[in-house]
């Protein structure tokens, strides 16, 4: 089963002192891209954070919020006195500068970091952090694989569209060349008519159908797509496989999926454009036409495939 890049996680945990949230965005991207934005309580908790997401996710940008939510105490015996006077001094040397600041409302002061006489440490936070973390994450992963699988249904459906399309032109490619030949016999006809009135009859059937003949293969030669029609095939094959819907068989590792299937839709394109190029006629122009813009569907949508 492939995983979209684009989810959403979240999760909070709570501990004596308060409560953690935890936020993750995840977005398309080339390789694995992680950013922070935490307080100043939580940043070492940067380093095994990095260390979970990286185990677990191999590509896309990856946004961590991190908040804490001190828990207000009623007390009065419990508030630190001197963290409060420390704020007064920094709120008047602000004023001082600004003077139409505000004053902090009660419950900033009681978020104040030393305010509430619980003494904190690195480790008050770091549980409760990575509990919290660990749950966004497994959110996200639960919501990527969900995208992931209406990314692989939308493709499959348009590499059935591809493969129907591949099965018409190897119908048509006979008729193709019988087609043509029977063009090449009235062409022929009416130019030896036009040139030798009564000429045509002095041509021996031999020579009119060995002529004819080679035209024909040559014409044939020229238009034979059989190798870029079973590469089509093989590339289809290849597809089901990546996105988990080839039945029986190896499955891809979730994290080159993405990478593969933007390879294998330039190779599928590529075929299509010799195909066009090669078209004997009108229904193969347009069947390479419509190959191309069915393969381009799948492409864009496999941007966003880890």
């Amino acid at each position: 089963m492939i995983r979209s890049m684009t989810a959403f996680g979240a999760a909070r945990a709570d501990t004596d002192h308060g409560s953690v949230s935890i936020e993750l965005r995840s977005v398309n991207s080339r390789f694995l891209d992680l950013h922070f934005r935490m307080p100043d309580e939580l940043r070492a908790l940067e380093s095994p954070l990095r260390e979970l997401l990286t185990k677990s996710v191999a590509r896309g940008k990856i946004e961590v919020r991190a908040s804490i939510q001190r828990r207000l105490i009623t007390d009065p015996d419990s508030i630190n006195v001197a963290a409060l006077e420390q704020a007064a001094t920094l709120f008047r040397k602000v004023q001082a500068v600004l003077p139409d600041v505000q004053p902090p409302r009660l419950s900033e002061l009681l978020s104040w970091p030393g305010v509430q006489a619980a003494e904190e440490s690195e480790d008050t936070w770091r549980e409760a952090a990575l509990r919290a973390a660990g749950e966004a994450l497994t959110q996200m992963q639960e919501a990527r694989d969900r995208e992931g699988e209406r990314l692989a249904a939308m493709i499959a459906d348009r590499a059935d569209s591809v493969a129907a399309i591949v099965g018409e032109v190897e119908q048509r490619m006979p008729q193709l060349v019988h087609e043509y030949r029977e063009r090449l016999a009235r062409k022929l006809r009416d130019t030896v008519e036009a040139a030798f009135p009564g000429g045509f009859q002095n041509i021996r059937g031999e020579e009119l159908s060995e002529r004819l003949a080679h035209e024909a293969t040559l014409f044939g030669l020229r238009i034979d797509v059989a190798e870029e029609l079973s590469r089509l095939h093989s590339h289809l094959a290849e597809l089901k496989q990546l996105i988990g819907m080839g039945g029986a068989g190896k499955k891809a590792d979730k994290g080159s999926a993405g990478k593969r299937l933007d390879f294998l839709f330039q190779e599928m394109n590529r075929e299509a454009n010799t195909l066009g190029s090669k078209a004997g006629g009108l229904e193969v122009t347009r069947a390479a036409m419509d190959l191309k813009l069915l393969i381009e569907q799948m492409r864009e949508q496999a941007q966003n495939i880890e």
